[in-house]
């Protein structure tokens, strides 16, 4: 197999407490730590061992956004890809745009294999690797928590709802991977300074001709509801009636 492509996807830290703007039109991003969609990490991390274990010769990661999203890109060059694609644009891009532009970089650069984040945590769709997979033709896998490559086909074992089930699929396909698939690696600073030298590709939207009809409007945001304040009884009586006082029983 000669490249693996894998999406990166600049998100707010998970460590940060995420706030919606004062007037609702999203959620604050000034100011604030941005970082790798937490799965997309796990899915380089699988590209990378699967290189070192000789089964690819290069990695590829991409990502789809502003000239901020360098960083990120920067950061999966110093995990240890080996070259990054950004390509611009300063929409957000929904799951089908996304994907369409995924279809685009596969054909330019002829990969053989897509791993993807199972979603981002920052709009939680889980929708690009399944579209990705619809519109390019080959087969998928997702939700993966192992994945074995022979030849030119893979064995996924898949984190279902009532447990794991192991698929194989031919290459070139797209699998989408799971928490427990891996544990990345952590970045040292010589990598950070050897990543300053690979090469990144900065692509307009516009050159690769995709469409981009967004299929939802995101109209308000929301912050939930604080937690209310809990209540005492002194027994099972007490929180019967307090129940039914609610209108729960």
């Amino acid at each position: 197999m000669e490249k693996i492509l894998v999406g990166l996807k600049r998100v707010v830290d998970y460590n940060v407490r995420v706030q919606v703007k004062s007037d609702g039109s999203g959620v604050e991003t000034d100011g604030v730590k941005m970082s790798i969609n937490p799965f997309d990490e796990i899915a380089l991390e699988e590209a990378l061992r699967i290189k070192e274990r000789g089964e690819a010769s290069e990695v590829i990661v991409l990502s789809i956004g502003t000239a901020d999203s360098q960083q990120q890109l920067r950061t999966g060059l110093a995990m240890g890809a080996d070259r990054a694609i950004l390509v611009e644009t300063d929409t957000s891009a929904d799951p089908l745009t996304a994907a369409r532009i995924f279809k685009a970089i596969i054909e330019r650069e002829n990969v053989d294999l897509v791993i993807l984040g199972k979603q981002a945590i920052d709009d939680d769709n889980s929708q690009t690797g399944q579209m990705l997979a619809a519109i390019w033709g080959r087969p998928q896998a997702t939700f993966a928590s192992e994945v074995t490559l022979d030849g030119n086909t893979a064995r996924v074992t898949r984190e279902v709802d009532i447990g794991l089930e192991t698929i194989e699929i031919d290459l070139p396909a797209v699998v989408t991977v799971d928490l427990r698939l891996n544990e990345p690696r952590y970045v040292k600073l010589p990598d950070i300074m050897k990543a300053k030298k690979k090469p990144l590709d900065q692509i307009a939207f516009a050159e690769l001709g995709v469409e981009s009809a967004p299929r939802t409007n995101e109209l308000k945001f929301e912050p939930p509801e604080g937690r209310q304040r809990g209540i005492m009884v002194e027994d099972v009586a007490g929180l019967v009636a307090a129940l039914k006082d609610k209108g729960l029983v």
